[in-house]
């Protein structure tokens, strides 16, 4: 997984999807508004699987929500034990990879696009967003493209992580602000 001082910042310039891409988006779509919305909740397998099916890289066992929403299954990476939460959204315009046993909870926004409101064509910009083994991105907190938090780090409820979050910090508000560190067991 990531080391927050290598990791973080570096977006880069979205080409334009491929007609192949926006017909594997539909099917998507299509999967996603119905087998995955409408399973039950216990069958994270289920989910699993059939993100398996769309090119998502997904250890066993994992577990997915039948209200999270993700825009791209096969740009999307999640280790063993690691959760994405009830009404997660994971804007995976770029790859998004969970640690083991990294938890986003509810209501949480994984946001792995942005533009360049600087350049007068506001070109899509993409990064990678790296949730660290053991690291929990709390109740509606955001965390935005090229972001890397560490391992065992905590993005607080409805915080906004824009810059990497080093390995064991505990993060608050808006802007993210470090408040304490994490003692982790080994």
């Amino acid at each position: 997984m990531c080391t927050p001082q290598t990791a973080g910042g570096r977006l880069t310039v979205a080409s334009p999807p491929a007609l192949a891409d926006k017909v594997r988006r539909l099917f998507w779509g299509l999967a996603q508004g119905t087998l995955f919305r409408w399973s039950p909740v216990p069958m994270h397998g289920l989910r699993c699987a059939l993100l398996r099916c769309f090119g998502a890289q997904i250890d066993r066992p994992a577990h997915v929500y039948p209200t999270a929403v993700i825009w791209a299954p096969w740009n999307l990476e999640m280790a063993e034990g690691s959760c994405l939460g009830p009404g997660v959204t994971c804007y995976s315009v770029g790859q998004v990879k969970l640690g083991k046993n990294a938890l986003v909870s509810q209501g949480a926004h994984l946001c792995a696009a942005t533009h360049d409101h600087r350049d007068p064509t506001f070109p899509l910009l993409i990064g990678t967003i790296e949730i660290g083994d053991g690291a929990w991105i709390a109740a509606e907190a955001f965390v935005g493209p090229g972001v890397c938090v560490g391992s065992h780090a905590v993005v607080g409820a409805r915080a906004v992580a824009m810059r990497d979050v080093s390995i064991g910090a505990v993060v608050v508000g808006n802007p993210g602000r470090v408040i304490s560190t994490r003692r982790v067991e080994k």
